[in-house]
């Protein structure tokens, strides 16, 4: 098995080969958000983003960031509140449901987003009607396209952790199931439960297809809007988003190693 195993120059040259493939395009895009029209380099454009007679032009952007910031939460809270217990339950008490289950929660992966938009216009004209055009009403549909991804980390986490033992020995002791979910099964589950929730933080941040023929401003859909007069900010935008969601990965992998430690 030992002779199987790559060598140490081996991994270091796909280590060296991944990170370029990753850090290229984006050394590129803030090279070129540096760009003069002298061509030198300059950090102007990253300062007009604080310069308030220069944010006019811009604040699609902002407005377009906050829908999505709440539509991110919103998503999330739905991963947390609705996917994650139902999955709880469905392990626990109709396992023979897990397989359909599972089949119905990676199935938005294999449907493209005009099809989903095609088959959520009609909804989206009752919720409109009901619940008004928010932007926030998205996150029934960015529900829906985070599904699959979401599935699988909490699911991880559920095959790590022994539930039933773990639900049967709370009970045992005189807990309700709110408290056995909330206190005992949640802290067993947090490393799942968090990766989901990256994931459907970066999701929101990136989705633009059902946002824009559902005709809603987000995040995506305004640095569109913006780069036809301005192609520096989206750029500059975007560089902020993957660090943000790459600040919210470290700070996942911390909580997660605290929660190893604590269990150790």
């Amino acid at each position: 098995m030992n002779r199987l195993a790559p060598s140490r120059a081996t991994r270091w040259i796909i280590g060296i080969l991944i990170g370029a493939f990753f850090a290229i395009p984006l050394i590129s895009t803030f090279l070129y958000t540096l760009r003069t029209r002298d061509g030198g380099m300059s950090f102007e454009r990253w300062a007009a983003l604080l310069d308030p007679a220069a944010s006019a032009a811009i604040k699609p952007i902002w407005t377009g960031l906050g829908n999505s910031l709440v539509l991110a939460l919103v998503t999330v809270a739905i991963v947390l509140l609705l996917l994650a217990p139902t999955m709880i339950l469905v392990n626990l008490r109709f396992p023979k449901l897990k397989p359909v289950f599972e089949f119905t929660a990676l199935l938005p992966i294999s449907i493209p987003a005009i099809v989903l938009v095609v088959g959520l216009s009609p909804i989206y004209l009752q919720i409109s009607r009901a619940l008004g055009t928010g932007t926030w009403t998205l996150a029934f549909a960015y529900g829906v396209t985070v599904l699959p991804f979401a599935y699988r980390s909490i699911q991880a986490s559920i095959d790590a952790a022994d539930l039933r033992t773990l639900s049967e020995a709370a009970r045992s002791l005189g807990s309700n199931w709110p408290t056995v979910v909330w206190k005992v099964l949640a802290p067993n589950l947090r490393q799942g439960l968090l990766s989901a929730s990256l994931i459907s933080i970066a999701v929101v941040l990136g989705e633009f297809t059902i946002a824009s023929l559902l005709n809603r401003q987000v995040f995506q859909t305004a640095m569109v809007v913006v780069g036809k007069q301005d192609p520096y900010a989206p750029a500059i935008f975007t560089l902020l988003a993957l660090l943000f969601c790459f600040l919210l990965l470290l700070l996942i992998g911390r909580a997660a190693r605290g929660n190893r430690k604590a269990s150790s």
